[in-house]
């Protein structure tokens, strides 16, 4: 029997800021909730499956059974404090790592249901069909915002109707993170975001940005910075930068572009690999009849890899376009970043944006460590709870690895072996764990855990 009861140093527990949610019940909600966030980090599974699970694979204290019934009660109570709790857990969290959240970074991402989009109820609001980036455009899904620290500790999430742009959240994040309180904040933002209305947002209550510019946007300032001469500066292996301000006065915007020489020499690869087997692709057109090759003429040119280094001349032949691959070429390994902020220098500025890929890991993990898709509930309350309980659970793991220095796979396998033993005799019952490994004292101390005790209980029968 693996012992679950370690998850506590989280602040996810009985003496937690979910302690807000027990008012008055007749059901150990606090226990409930610790229960489902526990469950989506060891074992995601389904509420009812979680009934077997809570009783013969875990020891969790104080729950030794629930009720699927109870789960979703406790679900349902979850989101009526749902602004309470999050503002609570994130200021216990900031305390017990002590999290710089001077930079805060957030992105989006969908998840889809194993519904068909004809059998939604009619007035659906939360269940829409939209931009996939699970690559499921045939299913409805929802968007799901994430913010997280320079740390990669993700402290807020959202939920929006499946059919949420982009462009359209940032004025939502921007007024709920100000109602934190949070101090001088620069957002982290890729291109999605990076509308003149939102970068204006942004600067608002004194806070200011960092979001990636789209190089072909055709904007005047973003031709203007990628044209200017100037050498790039060295300030890590495969990062060179150079700072660039377009403009002056109020309009004045300031700029970084980086260069990263071996993702440069990687996509000048692909690109030659693709021209080879483009190349190919145009002489089997010769020897094409006429509706087959006319056929395959358009697949060509429709091509979403091809069809950019394609032209067509008068007479139909089709040609690689020298032009586009020479216009490919000026953006390899190249990246361009506007802020805000002026007391930051070009290499924090760089190196600040890089960062973004821990948002990018922690949506790998919400979605195949914590298995938050697909999503089979129906009633929209409950999706915006199996969404919060995600976020829970992937702070859960985000401490977890911090304090341990350690994959969250590794801590969770090596602590699955910590077991519970039941023996029983016609004198009574003994529950006694297993011996501690080394590694488990390890990960142990450094949760500022104590040890669970040795003995469990003893039921002497009578």
């Amino acid at each position: 029997m693996a012992f679950g009861s370690a998850l506590e140093t989280t602040g996810i527990g009985r003496d937690s800021p979910l302690l807000v949610c027990s008012r008055h019940h007749q059901i150990p909600l606090e226990r409930l909730i610790f229960a489902m966030v526990a469950n989506r980090a060891l074992h995601p599974s389904s509420k009812l499956a979680m009934e077997e699970w809570v009783e013969k694979d875990v020891h969790i204290p104080h729950l030794p059974q629930v009720a699927s019934h109870q789960l979703y009660r406790a679900m349902d109570e979850l989101l009526a404090v749902q602004p309470e709790l999050e503002r609570q857990v994130f200021h216990a969290v900031a305390d017990l790592l002590n999290l710089e959240v001077d930079l805060i970074y957030f992105d989006t991402t969908s998840s889809y249901f194993e519904v068909d989009p004809s059998e939604t109820p009619e007035g659906e609001s939360l269940r829409k069909q939209g931009f996939s980036k699970d690559k499921r455009p045939d299913l409805v899904q929802i968007v799901i915002g994430l913010a997280v620290t320079r740390e990669g500790v993700p402290i807020r999430a959202w939920v929006w109707p499946g059919n949420t742009m982009d462009m359209t959240v940032i004025k939502q994040v921007k007024q709920d993170l100000i109602g934190w309180k949070l101090g001088r904040v620069i957002s982290v933002m890729d291109r999605g975001f990076s509308s003149e209305e939102n970068l204006r947002i942004l600067q608002q209550a004194g806070g200011h940005y960092i979001v990636g510019e789209k190089m072909r946007s055709g904007k005047a300032a973003v031709e203007e910075a990628l044209n200017r001469r100037g050498r790039y500066q060295q300030v890590r292996e495969n990062l060179h930068i150079k700072e660039i301000i377009v403009g002056d006065g109020e309009a004045r915007q300031r700029y970084v572009l980086v260069y990263n020489p071996s993702e440069a020499e990687r996509q000048r690869k692909e690109r030659e690999k693709l021209l080879e087997s483009l190349k190919e692709e145009l002489e089997g057109l010769r020897q094409l009849p006429n509706e087959a090759h006319h056929k395959a003429t358009c697949r060509l040119r429709s091509h979403p890899s091809y069809g950019k280094y394609l032209r067509q001349l008068k007479d139909g032949t089709l040609r690689i376009d020298k032009q586009a691959v020479r216009e490919a070429e000026k953006y390899d390994g190249k990246y361009l970043i506007r802020t805000s902020d002026d007391t930051l220098s070009a290499e924090d500025v760089a190196l600040g944006y890089k960062q973004l890929v821990d948002i990018e890991q922690a949506f790998r993990t919400l979605k195949s460590t914590l298995e938050l898709r697909p999503m089979y509930h129906r009633l929209e309350d409950r999706i915006r709870a199996h969404v919060l309980l995600s976020w829970l659970a992937l702070l859960l793991v985000r401490i977890v690895e911090i304090r341990t220095h350690e994959s969250w796979p590794k801590v969770r396998d090596e602590c699955e072996r910590l077991m519970l033993g039941h023996f029983s005799s016609k004198n009574g019952d003994l529950y006694q764990r297993t011996e501690l490994t080394a590694k488990q004292a390890l990960f142990l101390a450094a949760l500022g855990l104590e040890p669970p005790p040795k003995i469990l209980g003893i039921h002497p029968r009578t």
